[in-house]
Protein backbone atom coordinates (compact mmCIF):
# COMPACT_ATOMS: atom_id res chain seq x y z
CA UNK A 1 0.00 0.00 0.00
CA UNK A 2 1.77 3.32 -1.15
CA UNK A 3 2.40 5.80 1.74
CA UNK A 4 -0.16 8.41 2.06
CA UNK A 5 2.78 10.66 2.14
CA UNK A 6 4.59 9.63 -0.94
CA UNK A 7 5.56 12.81 -3.25
CA UNK A 8 3.71 13.06 -6.45
CA UNK A 9 3.86 15.63 -9.00
CA UNK A 10 0.93 16.22 -10.88
CA UNK A 11 -0.14 18.66 -13.62
CA UNK A 12 -3.17 20.06 -15.57
CA UNK A 13 -3.27 20.26 -19.38
CA UNK A 14 -6.68 22.28 -19.86
CA UNK A 15 -8.15 24.08 -22.73
CA UNK A 16 -7.27 27.94 -20.82
CA UNK A 17 -5.09 26.79 -17.56
CA UNK A 18 -2.61 24.94 -16.90
CA UNK A 19 -1.32 24.18 -13.40
CA UNK A 20 1.91 21.85 -11.99
CA UNK A 21 1.70 20.75 -8.37
CA UNK A 22 3.84 18.80 -5.86
CA UNK A 23 1.73 16.90 -3.43
CA UNK A 24 1.08 13.41 -2.10
CA UNK A 25 -0.24 10.61 -2.74
CA UNK A 26 -3.57 11.25 -0.13
CA UNK A 27 -4.36 14.21 -2.46
CA UNK A 28 -2.53 17.32 -0.37
CA UNK A 29 -1.00 20.07 -2.28
CA UNK A 30 2.31 21.42 -1.07
CA UNK A 31 3.50 23.71 -3.87
CA UNK A 32 1.64 24.68 -7.37
CA UNK A 33 2.62 26.94 -10.13
CA UNK A 34 -0.17 28.38 -12.65
CA UNK A 35 -0.08 29.83 -16.04
CA UNK A 36 -2.57 30.08 -19.25
CA UNK A 37 -2.71 28.03 -22.08
CA UNK A 38 -0.89 29.63 -24.83
CA UNK A 39 -3.25 28.36 -28.05
CA UNK A 40 -0.79 29.72 -30.80
CA UNK A 41 1.88 27.11 -29.23
CA UNK A 42 0.02 24.39 -29.42
CA UNK A 43 0.47 20.99 -27.69
CA UNK A 44 4.43 21.76 -27.66
CA UNK A 45 4.30 25.23 -25.71
CA UNK A 46 2.19 23.39 -23.17
CA UNK A 47 4.88 20.29 -23.15
CA UNK A 48 7.78 22.96 -22.49
CA UNK A 49 5.76 24.52 -19.89
CA UNK A 50 4.83 21.44 -17.60
CA UNK A 51 7.94 19.85 -18.05
CA UNK A 52 9.92 22.56 -16.90
CA UNK A 53 7.90 23.00 -13.87
CA UNK A 54 7.71 19.32 -13.01
CA UNK A 55 12.04 19.16 -13.56
CA UNK A 56 11.67 22.16 -10.84
CA UNK A 57 9.89 19.69 -8.56
CA UNK A 58 12.03 16.71 -9.40
CA UNK A 59 15.21 19.10 -9.05
CA UNK A 60 14.11 18.55 -5.10
CA UNK A 61 14.49 14.53 -5.03
CA UNK A 62 11.79 12.17 -3.89
CA UNK A 63 9.22 12.31 -6.35
CA UNK A 64 8.06 8.85 -6.70
CA UNK A 65 5.32 9.47 -9.34
CA UNK A 66 3.54 12.23 -12.21
CA UNK A 67 -0.23 12.19 -12.71
CA UNK A 68 -1.83 13.98 -15.44
CA UNK A 69 -5.35 15.41 -16.38
CA UNK A 70 -5.28 16.01 -19.89
CA UNK A 71 -8.08 17.86 -20.89
CA UNK A 72 -9.54 15.13 -23.92
CA UNK A 73 -9.90 11.91 -24.46
CA UNK A 74 -7.09 9.70 -23.11
CA UNK A 75 -6.34 5.39 -24.39
CA UNK A 76 -5.95 4.80 -20.46
CA UNK A 77 -3.75 1.74 -21.40
CA UNK A 78 -0.92 3.51 -22.41
CA UNK A 79 -1.50 7.05 -21.46
CA UNK A 80 -1.84 8.34 -25.04
CA UNK A 81 -3.88 11.32 -25.81
CA UNK A 82 -6.40 11.00 -28.99
CA UNK A 83 -7.44 14.30 -29.03
CA UNK A 84 -7.82 17.50 -27.63
CA UNK A 85 -10.88 19.64 -28.87
CA UNK A 86 -9.26 22.77 -27.65
CA UNK A 87 -5.90 22.97 -28.54
CA UNK A 88 -3.84 21.92 -31.76
CA UNK A 89 -1.30 18.93 -31.86
CA UNK A 90 -2.07 16.17 -29.31
CA UNK A 91 -3.41 13.84 -31.70
CA UNK A 92 -2.23 10.38 -30.73
CA UNK A 93 0.77 11.91 -28.98
CA UNK A 94 1.88 9.54 -25.95
CA UNK A 95 1.99 11.23 -22.83
CA UNK A 96 2.92 8.88 -20.94
CA UNK A 97 5.69 7.80 -22.75
CA UNK A 98 7.14 11.96 -23.43
CA UNK A 99 7.06 11.97 -19.52
CA UNK A 100 8.39 8.55 -18.37
CA UNK A 101 11.14 9.02 -20.54
CA UNK A 102 12.32 12.44 -18.86
CA UNK A 103 11.79 11.56 -15.43
CA UNK A 104 11.70 7.68 -14.79
CA UNK A 105 8.93 7.63 -12.57
CA UNK A 106 5.57 5.91 -13.27
CA UNK A 107 3.49 8.58 -14.55
CA UNK A 108 -0.71 8.51 -15.01
CA UNK A 109 -2.37 9.77 -17.56
CA UNK A 110 -6.50 10.72 -17.18
CA UNK A 111 -8.67 12.54 -18.77
CA UNK A 112 -9.04 15.92 -16.55
CA UNK A 113 -12.91 15.48 -16.05
CA UNK A 114 -12.45 11.90 -14.69
CA UNK A 115 -9.17 13.44 -12.39
CA UNK A 116 -11.40 15.71 -10.96
CA UNK A 117 -14.43 13.37 -10.67
CA UNK A 118 -11.92 11.01 -8.92
CA UNK A 119 -10.85 13.74 -6.64
CA UNK A 120 -14.25 14.94 -5.89
CA UNK A 121 -15.80 11.16 -5.05
CA UNK A 122 -12.44 10.63 -2.44
CA UNK A 123 -12.08 14.01 -0.74
CA UNK A 124 -15.04 16.38 -2.16
CA UNK A 125 -18.48 16.85 -2.48
CA UNK A 126 -19.12 13.05 -3.71
CA UNK A 127 -17.85 11.55 -0.64
CA UNK A 128 -20.28 8.24 0.98
CA UNK A 129 -22.06 8.55 -2.64
CA UNK A 130 -21.00 5.43 -4.13
CA UNK A 131 -23.16 6.21 -7.48
CA UNK A 132 -21.66 9.69 -8.05
CA UNK A 133 -21.42 12.24 -11.21
CA UNK A 134 -19.11 15.04 -12.15
CA UNK A 135 -19.73 17.93 -14.77
CA UNK A 136 -17.28 20.26 -15.43
CA UNK A 137 -18.32 23.55 -17.09
CA UNK A 138 -15.30 25.41 -18.57
CA UNK A 139 -13.56 25.92 -21.53
CA UNK A 140 -15.22 22.71 -22.94
CA UNK A 141 -17.64 20.39 -21.19
CA UNK A 142 -16.71 16.90 -19.19
CA UNK A 143 -17.76 14.35 -17.30
CA UNK A 144 -17.16 11.35 -14.89
CA UNK A 145 -18.86 8.56 -13.99
CA UNK A 146 -18.21 6.56 -10.21
CA UNK A 147 -20.06 3.38 -10.31
CA UNK A 148 -19.61 1.21 -7.09
CA UNK A 149 -16.96 3.19 -5.72
CA UNK A 150 -15.18 2.71 -8.54
CA UNK A 151 -13.93 5.26 -11.72
CA UNK A 152 -15.69 4.18 -14.69
CA UNK A 153 -13.86 3.97 -18.04
CA UNK A 154 -15.86 2.46 -20.44
CA UNK A 155 -13.61 -0.21 -23.11
CA UNK A 156 -10.55 1.88 -21.68
CA UNK A 157 -10.92 5.01 -23.77
CA UNK A 158 -12.73 6.79 -21.30
CA UNK A 159 -16.66 7.51 -20.40
CA UNK A 160 -19.39 10.02 -19.76
CA UNK A 161 -18.53 12.45 -21.78
CA UNK A 162 -21.25 14.64 -21.63
CA UNK A 163 -20.30 17.73 -23.41
CA UNK A 164 -20.17 15.83 -27.00
CA UNK A 165 -24.27 14.38 -26.74
CA UNK A 166 -26.84 16.22 -28.75
CA UNK A 167 -29.54 18.66 -27.39
CA UNK A 168 -31.91 21.12 -28.76
CA UNK A 169 -30.36 24.22 -30.32
CA UNK A 170 -32.36 27.29 -29.17
CA UNK A 171 -29.60 29.46 -31.31
CA UNK A 172 -31.07 28.12 -34.26
CA UNK A 173 -34.25 29.32 -36.62
CA UNK A 174 -34.34 25.84 -38.10
CA UNK A 175 -36.84 23.74 -36.18
CA UNK A 176 -36.04 20.62 -34.51
CA UNK A 177 -32.41 21.91 -34.86
CA UNK A 178 -29.81 19.94 -32.62
CA UNK A 179 -25.91 20.64 -31.81
CA UNK A 180 -23.44 19.06 -29.02
CA UNK A 181 -23.33 20.36 -25.45
CA UNK A 182 -20.21 21.61 -25.85
CA UNK A 183 -20.71 23.68 -28.99
CA UNK A 184 -23.95 25.63 -26.75
CA UNK A 185 -22.74 25.62 -23.13
CA UNK A 186 -19.06 25.97 -22.70
CA UNK A 187 -17.16 29.08 -21.68
CA UNK A 188 -16.19 29.23 -25.07
CA UNK A 189 -19.70 28.63 -26.72
CA UNK A 190 -21.45 31.35 -24.34
CA UNK A 191 -18.69 33.92 -25.28
CA UNK A 192 -18.80 33.45 -28.80
CA UNK A 193 -22.18 33.62 -28.84
CA UNK A 194 -22.31 36.76 -26.54
CA UNK A 195 -19.48 38.50 -28.50
CA UNK A 196 -21.49 38.37 -31.89
CA UNK A 197 -24.12 40.68 -30.12
CA UNK A 198 -24.71 43.46 -32.91
CA UNK A 199 -25.56 45.83 -30.01
CA UNK A 200 -26.61 45.92 -26.51
CA UNK A 201 -29.41 48.21 -24.86
CA UNK A 202 -27.91 51.52 -24.03
CA UNK A 203 -27.68 51.85 -20.05
CA UNK A 204 -28.19 48.10 -19.40
CA UNK A 205 -26.41 46.11 -16.99
CA UNK A 206 -24.56 44.48 -19.68
CA UNK A 207 -23.60 47.18 -22.08
CA UNK A 208 -21.84 48.83 -18.64
CA UNK A 209 -20.14 45.43 -18.09
CA UNK A 210 -18.36 45.75 -21.32
CA UNK A 211 -17.90 49.76 -21.71
CA UNK A 212 -20.84 49.06 -24.66
CA UNK A 213 -18.36 46.38 -26.27
CA UNK A 214 -19.85 43.07 -27.20
CA UNK A 215 -16.81 41.68 -28.36
CA UNK A 216 -15.12 42.06 -25.07
CA UNK A 217 -18.03 39.99 -23.09
CA UNK A 218 -17.38 36.88 -20.49
CA UNK A 219 -19.22 34.95 -18.73
CA UNK A 220 -18.04 36.46 -15.55
CA UNK A 221 -19.90 39.46 -17.02
CA UNK A 222 -22.86 37.80 -17.92
CA UNK A 223 -23.31 36.53 -14.62
CA UNK A 224 -22.64 39.99 -12.80
CA UNK A 225 -25.27 41.58 -14.99
CA UNK A 226 -27.39 38.97 -14.33
CA UNK A 227 -27.31 39.37 -10.67
CA UNK A 228 -28.46 43.44 -11.41
CA UNK A 229 -31.19 42.16 -13.06
CA UNK A 230 -30.34 42.50 -16.60
CA UNK A 231 -33.56 40.48 -18.91
CA UNK A 232 -30.69 39.35 -22.01
CA UNK A 233 -27.86 37.94 -19.20
CA UNK A 234 -31.26 36.40 -17.38
CA UNK A 235 -32.53 34.86 -20.24
CA UNK A 236 -29.08 33.40 -21.70
CA UNK A 237 -28.33 31.56 -18.51
CA UNK A 238 -32.29 30.62 -18.77
CA UNK A 239 -31.55 28.76 -21.65
CA UNK A 240 -28.05 27.41 -20.75
CA UNK A 241 -29.39 26.03 -17.79
CA UNK A 242 -32.55 24.42 -19.31
CA UNK A 243 -30.09 22.98 -21.88
CA UNK A 244 -27.81 21.66 -18.98
CA UNK A 245 -30.57 20.25 -17.38
CA UNK A 246 -32.23 18.16 -20.62
CA UNK A 247 -28.33 16.40 -20.84
CA UNK A 248 -28.10 16.06 -17.26
CA UNK A 249 -31.68 14.42 -17.01
CA UNK A 250 -30.33 11.70 -19.44
CA UNK A 251 -27.47 10.75 -17.26
CA UNK A 252 -29.65 10.49 -14.45
CA UNK A 253 -32.10 8.40 -16.49
CA UNK A 254 -29.49 6.14 -17.94
CA UNK A 255 -26.91 6.03 -14.68
CA UNK A 256 -29.17 7.72 -11.97
CA UNK A 257 -26.31 8.60 -9.53
CA UNK A 258 -26.96 9.63 -6.20
CA UNK A 259 -25.07 12.84 -6.45
CA UNK A 260 -24.21 15.25 -9.41
CA UNK A 261 -21.13 18.13 -8.67
CA UNK A 262 -20.82 20.48 -10.83
CA UNK A 263 -17.63 22.34 -11.63
CA UNK A 264 -15.62 24.47 -13.84
CA UNK A 265 -15.62 27.92 -14.32
CA UNK A 266 -18.84 28.68 -15.67
CA UNK A 267 -20.22 27.00 -12.33
CA UNK A 268 -18.99 29.61 -10.89
CA UNK A 269 -22.28 31.45 -11.68
CA UNK A 270 -23.48 29.52 -8.66
CA UNK A 271 -27.04 30.10 -7.50
CA UNK A 272 -27.66 32.18 -10.43
CA UNK A 273 -27.01 28.75 -12.70
CA UNK A 274 -27.70 25.96 -10.47
CA UNK A 275 -31.20 26.47 -9.55
CA UNK A 276 -32.44 27.03 -12.83
CA UNK A 277 -30.03 24.26 -13.75
CA UNK A 278 -31.82 21.70 -10.73
CA UNK A 279 -35.09 22.47 -12.24
CA UNK A 280 -34.80 21.74 -15.50
CA UNK A 281 -33.21 18.43 -14.14
CA UNK A 282 -36.30 17.71 -12.19
CA UNK A 283 -38.35 18.54 -15.28
CA UNK A 284 -36.43 16.19 -17.76
CA UNK A 285 -35.01 13.08 -15.72
CA UNK A 286 -37.07 9.78 -15.67
CA UNK A 287 -40.33 9.82 -13.12
CA UNK A 288 -39.53 7.82 -10.43
CA UNK A 289 -36.19 8.97 -9.86
CA UNK A 290 -36.71 12.79 -9.43
CA UNK A 291 -36.16 13.68 -6.03
CA UNK A 292 -33.59 11.32 -5.40
CA UNK A 293 -30.04 12.92 -6.90
CA UNK A 294 -28.35 15.88 -5.46
CA UNK A 295 -26.68 18.30 -7.59
CA UNK A 296 -24.48 20.37 -6.03
CA UNK A 297 -21.11 22.57 -6.58
CA UNK A 298 -18.08 20.79 -6.91
CA UNK A 299 -16.31 21.32 -3.18
CA UNK A 300 -12.98 21.13 -4.00
CA UNK A 301 -13.06 24.23 -6.67
CA UNK A 302 -10.08 25.11 -8.96
CA UNK A 303 -7.70 22.29 -6.93
CA UNK A 304 -9.74 19.31 -8.52
CA UNK A 305 -7.87 18.29 -11.43
CA UNK A 306 -4.63 18.14 -9.65
CA UNK A 307 -5.66 17.07 -6.59
CA UNK A 308 -7.65 14.24 -9.06
CA UNK A 309 -4.09 13.52 -10.56
CA UNK A 310 -2.05 13.51 -7.63
CA UNK A 311 -4.71 10.85 -6.06
CA UNK A 312 -4.18 8.40 -8.93
CA UNK A 313 -0.52 8.42 -9.35
CA UNK A 314 -0.70 8.10 -5.79
CA UNK A 315 -2.01 4.36 -6.61
CA UNK A 316 0.69 3.85 -9.13
CA UNK A 317 3.90 4.87 -6.76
Amino acid sequence: MTDPSTRIVSLEIGGTKLQAALGTAEGRILERHRASVNRDKGAQGILEWTAAQAQQFFDRGGVEALGIGFGGPVESETGRALVSHQIEGWENLPIKHWFEERFKVPVVVANDANAAGWAEYVLGSGKGAHQFMYMNIGSGIGGALIIDGQLYDGQGLGACEIGHTWVPDWTSPAPGAVDKLENLCSGWAIERRLRRLDSLEPGSPLARACGNDPSTLTCAMLAEAARQGDDMALREIAAIARTLGIALGNAVTLFHPRRIALGGGVSLMGALLLDPLRESLQEHSFGPYRGSVDLVPCALEEDVVIVGALLLAGRAA
